[in-house]
């Protein structure tokens, strides 16, 4: 399967970082903006399986207030 994510990216000390906008918790960085793109569809992969070895037994959600 394939699907497109939104990657935020941005410069820090001369390396490219980045992290997927839709998928909390997937960060990674590289020299040039396709190192990055390689790194952070590995990033995904390894979270995803992580998913898979310790999946969450009962998932639950509410929506809370937060002053902005």
């Amino acid at each position: 399967m394939f699907r497109n994510f939104t990657l935020d990216y941005w410069t820090d000390e001369g390396w490219y970082v980045g992290r997927l906008k839709e998928v909390p918790g997937v960060f990674s960085q590289g020299e040039t903006l396709e190192e990055l793109e390689v790194n952070i569809r590995d990033a995904y992969k390894l979270v995803m399986e992580d998913e898979e070895v310790f999946p969450l037994q009962k998932v639950e959600s509410k929506e809370i207030g937060v002053e902005v």
